[in-house]
């Protein structure tokens, strides 16, 4: 028995994989990664693999970074985790200037916890617990978008709109109001882009004209519903959303956990709308990767109102046992630092172009209805009739075969529903985007023809 065939055996034997049926390797072979180095993973059969979603989006600098290894050594050797509640260390505080810095003056208070679902719970409890000490315990409710998704703890799948993932936990969720999500492609109120006003936001103004009094926040994925098929929308759309939380006076929580750190293009999604979210969540690309580490960031109003003498019991009682850890704070502070000093973003934009450029090698399939971008995200949503807009069936697994194909040319996609997506490393080169396009277009021929 070869060692892949071994380590495969083990790994069966105990593992259950997230989002993965399991009974699908009775036929495939689980793949078993040994190392990366830039934008490449190797298998233990030696196989190399362009890692085009950056595992799972959170890979911005690409696998096994210099500067990132040394950062992490070299924390360890000084400490490797302390509670948080009553101390706390440089890499945290560091860290925490660092995001207030990078983001509008308004944000100034950084709470840490460990992954994006806890930044989501962590802003849903803040903004109730807000207006609960303000005297409005009746504002307890959100708003959140059809197709969203924002975690998978149970308050952040309350706030999630994807069937697939969510329907069969309703019984378990917290009520909210859903309103009309915003999808250029196949636009909910009819219209089209050239002419549009943003009609879908009205199904939010519609909640909160009515419900108002017991709504505590609107939360959105800022310009990308990135689990629910990379649906790209325009900023217009968050403009009218900050419009409606300051008519009705209700919070605007924007989940940057997907979107955050450079991958739209500019720092963060919200910048491309000129608006200051009242709390922002961010996670995934924060170590680029390393370690799990989360944020959730919010102004002065939001924390004066918790402030207090210990008795009144205004305390947020919220934490987690790795909050803040330093290994992952000193990795998340040499990733800013890389960013920075390596001009990453700027570095991007000719990749965004070359990434534009590519996406036209798609144009003119018969199953391609829409390409879209958005920085350094491309998406070619795939149809099985391009006037009509019929989707493919779930029974046809287009986005398994796809991916399967993929893998036999050197790339790893992970199609979102029969939505095609690019999300690799910045670290990605102009050539190698060509060679990532070129086996996608290879992989979709041999799935769907010519």
């Amino acid at each position: 028995m070869s060692k892949t065939e071994e380590l495969r055996k083990r790994d069966l034997k105990n593992i259950w994989h997230p989002f993965t049926q399991m009974k699908d390797y009775e036929t495939e072979d689980i793949i078993i990664i040994e190392k990366g180095k830039g934008i490449y993973i190797w298998d233990t059969d030696g196989n190399k693999y362009i890692d085009s979603v950056s595992s799972w989006w959170v890979n911005t600098l690409g696998h096994s970074n210099d500067r990132l290894n040394k950062a992490l050594a070299a924390q360890a050797e000084k400490i490797e985790h302390v509670i948080f509640a009553g101390f706390s260390h440089e890499p945290a505080i560091e860290l925490a200037e660092k995001l207030v810095e990078l983001t509008p003056k308004e944000l100034t208070k950084v709470f840490y916890s460990d992954n994006g679902s806890t930044a989501v719970e962590v802003a849903m409890k803040m903004a109730y617990q807000y207006w609960y000490i303000k005297g409005y315990p009746e504002k307890s409710k959100f708003i959140a978008l059809k197709n969203s998704y924002h975690g998978d703890t149970l308050g952040a799948v309350s706030v999630g709109g994807v069937d697939l993932f969510h329907k069969i936990y309703k019984p378990l969720l917290a009520e909210i109001h859903q309103a009309v999500s915003p999808y250029c492609y196949r636009c909910p109120m009819g219209k089209c882009k050239e002419s549009c006003n943003i009609e879908c936001a009205n199904s939010v103004d519609e909640i909160l004209k009515e419900y108002k009094d017991e709504i505590a926040g609107i939360i959105i994925e800022p310009l990308n519903q990135a689990a629910g098929g990379m649906r790209i929308y325009p900023p217009e759309y968050m403009v009218k959303i900050r419009e409606l939380c300051d008519k009705y006076n209700v919070l605007f929580i924007d989940d940057e956990v997907a979107m955050g750190f450079g991958r739209t293009g500019k720092f963060f999604a919200f910048e491309h709308a000129n608006v200051v979210p009242d709390i922002i969540c961010i996670a995934k690309g924060i170590t680029a990767g390393y370690l799990p580490l989360a944020v959730t960031m919010t102004n002065d109003e939001i924390f004066n109102t918790f402030y207090d003498d210990y008795e009144t019991c205004k305390t947020f009682y919220h934490g987690h046992s790795f909050t803040a850890n330093p290994l992952a704070a000193s990795v998340a502070v040499e990733n800013l630092k890389i960013l920075e000093e390596e001009k990453i973003l700027e570095k991007n934009q000719p990749k965004i172009k070359k990434l534009t450029e590519c996406l036209e090698k798609f144009r003119n399939l018969s199953y391609v209805g829409d390409i879209r971008q958005l920085g350094m995200i491309g998406v070619i949503e795939l149809v099985k009739n391009k006037l009509t807009k019929e989707s493919f069936s779930f029974e046809e697994r287009i986005g398994r075969k796809i991916y399967l194909a993929g893998l036999k040319r050197g790339a790893i996609f992970r199609p979102i529903g029969d939505s095609l997506y690019f999300m690799p490393p910045y670290v990605i080169t102009e050539e190698e985007i060509d060679l990532l396009t070129d086996i996608a277009l290879a992989s979709l021929q041999e799935v769907l023809g010519n």
